[in-house]
């Protein structure tokens, strides 16, 4: 896996457990976000936060035991911080931190979406990827290796060949130019794994190729003359993507 596809590891820490669960829902639809931990209690995200095993943090401001400034001054900031709160007083006490970003609750996916590609940046201009090696990145060949029926058998596939991955049940059907190859995976493993920028997933069921898209229309995309539907969980980051890239 390439650093511009890494797994952000998140934390998210919020003393209303409903709170906390739109938050688990919001980051489920975000194929590079994996939620590692989901509290309620700060004690506890703050250890997590002090030992350095997240990428990401979301903190809750105002909290009874310990207040999400305060973990940052004790934690003294070891990753990016998104702070989130239902009072938009505290946005300039967040700012002093040099947070990432302060979403006001109750906040949209949209709104949640912008603040994780504006995290996402600043973790790869860490990481010193530029736009340049992104660009080198999508002209280079690509190919993956697809296990096959039979032991140690494998299908070299280059990746613009594939034109869409189902999910059926254990397995998955490769859906390619020239063959159709089932192979004993599953979607989630997929997703990290091909190029974010050519594959997303749009439904529980499948993952296209952006460059086979010929139209998109309602709930449905046409591919090389197969129409998939579009998921409803997926679908605000799929039309995002899409007019982001017009």
């Amino acid at each position: 896996m390439t650093d511009s596809t890494k797994i952000i590891e998140c934390l998210a820490v919020d003393d209303e457990p409903h709170a906390l669960k739109l938050l688990q829902m919001y980051v489920e639809k975000v194929p590079f976000l994996e939620l590692t931990l989901a509290t309620t209690s700060p004690w506890k995200a703050l250890s997590f936060l002090q030992a350095g095993k997240a990428d990401l943090a979301f903190l809750d401001i105002q909290m009874e035991d310990l207040t999400g400034l305060q973990m940052l001054e004790i934690a003294n900031k070891t990753c990016p911080i998104i702070l989130t709160t239902a009072y938009s007083e505290y946005a300039l006490d967040g700012y002093q931190f040099q947070v990432a970003d302060y979403l006001l609750k109750p906040y949209s996916f949209e709104r949640f979406l912008k603040a994780i590609q504006k995290v996402r940046t600043q973790i790869n201009s860490k990481a010193g990827i530029t736009r340049s090696e992104e660009s080198s990145n999508k002209n280079a060949p690509g190919h993956i290796f697809i296990k096959g029926d039979a032991k140690n058998k494998f299908h070299r596939v280059r990746f613009q060949e594939i034109y869409y991955v189902e999910g059926l049940k254990n397995y998955v059907k490769f859906v390619c130019k020239d063959k159709n190859i089932v192979s004993l995976q599953n979607m989630k493993t997929l997703e990290t794994i091909l190029p974010e920028f050519q594959f997303v997933r749009i439904h529980k069921s499948y993952i296209i190729n952006l460059d086979v898209i010929t139209e998109v229309d309602g709930n449905t995309v046409l591919l090389n003359e197969q129409r998939l539907p579009i998921g409803q969980s997926y679908r605000s980051t799929f039309f995002n993507l899409i007019k982001g890239i017009q």
